[in-house]
């Protein structure tokens, strides 16, 4: 169900914007971090000696664990309103594990790693979203989670190009982890300064003095949506997946310039998306993700030109599951439940992409054609799911 807002006196959309930008930046350099990493997770893996069913179990692990605490994270928050302090727990997890990485010298350590950075990820995202969606209330749903997630992806470019630098200069992967702990350094400074310069920033929210009370059970078009969505993160690979699969289509050096492409088009994506989005509703999210659903066959079942097309509507894809996909949770939940609402919805998600995860990377070791196939269909039935979203008031758009 959504419901309509109108400004407050003395409330400023530039106050709203400003805090956007400001968790823009701290995600810019921690996207720049742990994005970093995640170019070449799966390659640094293979060489420790891990198999494709098991980056897959790991990828799987690594977002069910992230996803599923931030059940308990947004409870948390919610209970006791305490966002910032979930958020800094959550950002410091994430940023230490990568540069400990340097340190791995097994398959086995390295995945503990890889899957800390996704547990501090998934403590810090409820609370944050949540923050965000205070300035969203001024700004627009989709133009906040998007301006955020830009800013964010010119992180997650910048990251992968450093350490694909580093590697063509014979750098090894351990030195590569090492240098992203300047970038997590930052990310924690610019932490610190949005806690100070914006200590409440649910004094932004702006809500209709009409709006009903909300009944305390999440409503049945949240439901219908998450649905939809799980069905998205079933189909959708890792790209420790397709980074693991690329290290016998290009040069490992390369790997990262790919995963760079994916996250340039992700910002970009979610800046065009997220304006759509907030004039035209739940049919904009419908297109992108029957759009981005043929990343698959170009990136498992081609060369080098159509791993880089995949790579690219792999980005698209992603930029708006990072950032649109929160938007209508936003319009459908009132502020005082919204972070246990975007708890509860994550987890759930999170479940679902580990099982797709999973099953993806057993499905690589024994039939890249039955992987490709079960990729694709999965999301495209996530499309009539999304539909009846609409048609039980989940349209999402902001006014």
């Amino acid at each position: 169900m959504s419901y309509r807002r109108i400004p407050k006196e003395g409330l400023s959309s530039a106050a709203a914007l400003r805090f956007v930008v400001l968790i823009g930046v701290l995600s810019l350099f921690a996207d720049l971090t742990y994005e970093g990493a995640r170019g070449i997770n799966g390659p640094f893996l293979a060489v420790l000696g891990a198999s494709g069913a098991a980056v897959g179990f790991i990828s799987g692990l690594g977002e069910l664990l992230g996803y599923g605490i931030r059940f308990l994270s947004g409870y948390v928050s919610s209970r006791t309103g305490r966002y910032w302090l979930m958020t800094g727990i959550g950002y410091v997890v994430n940023l230490l594990a990568v540069p400990l990485l340097a340190l791995a010298g097994s398959w086995q350590l390295a995945a503990v790693l890889i899957i800390m950075e996704r547990i501090g990820k998934g403590l810090r995202n409820p609370p944050r979203d949540a923050m965000l969606s205070h300035a969203g209330t001024v700004i627009g749903q989709g133009w906040a989670f998007a301006l955020r997630e830009a800013l964010d992806q010119i992180g997650a470019m910048a990251g992968p190009l450093a350490v694909a630098g580093i590697l063509y200069l014979k750098g090894s992967y351990h030195t590569a982890f090492a240098f992203l702990a300047l970038p997590a350094l930052i990310s924690l400074i610019v932490l610190m300064t949005a806690r100070l310069q914006y200590p409440n920033p649910h004094e932004l929210e702006q809500v209709a003095e009409t709006t009903p009370p909300q009944p305390q059970r999440l409503p049945r078009s949240f439901w219908v949506y998450l649905s939809a969505m799980s069905l998205v993160a079933i189909g959708y690979a890792d790209f420790n997946i397709i980074s693991y699969h690329l290290t016998h289509v290009i040069p490992p050096s390369a790997i990262p310039i790919f995963y760079a492409v994916a996250m340039a088009t992700a910002g970009g994506s979610a800046l065009i998306f997220g304006r759509w989005y907030d004039r035209s509703g739940m049919p904009v999210l419908t297109l992108a993700i029957a759009l981005s659903a043929f990343f698959a066959p170009l990136s498992f079942l081609g060369g080098w030109v159509a791993a880089a097309a995949g790579v690219v509507l792999w980005g698209i894809g992603m930029g708006i599951q990072d950032s649109l996909m929160s938007a209508p949770v936003a319009t459908m939940i009132s502020p005082e439940r919204r972070a246990y609402a975007y708890g509860v919805f994550n987890a759930v998600y999170g479940v679902a992409w580990f099982g797709g995860s999973w099953l993806l990377g057993v499905l690589y070791d024994t039939s890249i054609v039955a992987l490709v196939a079960f990729s694709v269909v999965v999301q495209l039935v996530a499309i009539p799911v999304l539909l009846i979203t609409k048609k039980r008031g989940g349209n999402g758009s902001s006014s």
